[in-house]
């Protein structure tokens, strides 16, 4: 019979202690340079929820790289986070893109792949010759279906990688739900090296060590498009500041939860948007930073 195992629930006290201070003296580059790698034709939304994320949760420097078809579009929607153009075949990101996204990536703290990136097998074959970069890696949405039949590249990767799948997600990439959520994603963790957020109600958080922890904010007014591109901004946004990754998953889904707690409160479930979860993140922080 397999051993209980310890999850430990995410609250407000817990964020409180885990979030770093602000240094009052600080400039952009102690907040963290932090680079999203996001968006294709069609997919116009989420490399702006993403960097938003990111800004709205402390991010010193926010640079956004998308498909040079879709950055003006980019380039309009952002004024906090800067856009610039990457090489594309057919609406999405290129073979071509390699160079420049290390050359970018070089100078950042944390990097985040995949939201909106859509699929091809360039797409797909650059998303797997990034996981080499020494940068802490978010990924997410296509950047998981892109390795979804070669997740043992996760083994290999030389700095700590982040995973933001929900459950079909988690599935392609291999993932056994069959004994339950916590330990499908105990085992993973463990399995692959990698920090697991495990979306959908009540997400969890696995780390390689064995740990787990469940969040008690969010609500189901958070299950649309562009949500989890929010939240994935936010991990990006706390590991660029230097977080240990494990506590920055954590606060992040609290905090991303939170904020959807607070939108549903003024805009109810139905009516509210990733929008709404966006500006109220900097209410959240305060509730637990002040």
């Amino acid at each position: 019979m397999e051993q209980e195992r310890k999850v430990e629930p995410i609250g407000r006290e817990l964020v409180r202690r885990l979030l770093p201070r602000r240094d009052p003296e600080g400039h952009k580059g102690t907040f963290g340079k932090v680079l999203c790698l996001c968006g294709s034709v069609g997919y116009t939304g989420a490399p702006v929820f993403a960097s938003r994320g990111a800004v709205r949760s402390g991010a010193g420097l926010v640079f956004l790289g998308v498909p040079e078809s879709i950055w003006p579009v980019a380039a309009v929607k952002s004024d906090e986070a800067m856009p610039f153009p990457l090489p594309e075949a057919e609406g999405r990101l290129s073979l071509l893109a390699e160079e420049t996204i290390r050359r970018r990536a070089a100078g950042c703290d944390a990097v985040l792949l995949g939201c909106g990136l859509g699929r091809d097998w360039q797409t797909d074959t650059l998303v797997q010759d990034l996981l080499n970069m020494e940068k802490p890696l978010v990924l997410d949405a296509d950047g998981l279906n892109a390795i979804s039949e070669n997740a043992e590249l996760l083994q290999k990767r030389p700095a700590v990688t982040v995973l933001t799948p929900h459950e079909g997600e988690f599935l392609r990439l291999g993932g056994d739900l069959s004994r339950g959520r916590e330990a499908a994603a105990a085992v993973f963790s463990q399995k692959y090296g990698v920090y697991l957020i495990l979306k959908g109600h009540r997400t969890l958080i696995a780390d390689p060590e064995g740990r787990l922890a469940v969040n008690n904010t969010g609500n189901c007014g958070m299950a649309k498009g562009g949500s989890g591109d929010v939240l994935s901004g936010v991990v990006l946004a706390l590991l660029g500041l230097g977080m240990d990754a494990f506590d920055a998953c954590c606060c992040a889904v609290w905090l991303h939860g939170r904020a959807g707690d607070l939108a549903a409160q003024e805009k109810g479930q139905w009516g509210m948007t990733p929008t709404d979860l966006l500006e109220r993140l900097p209410q959240a922080l305060r509730e637990v930073t002040e």
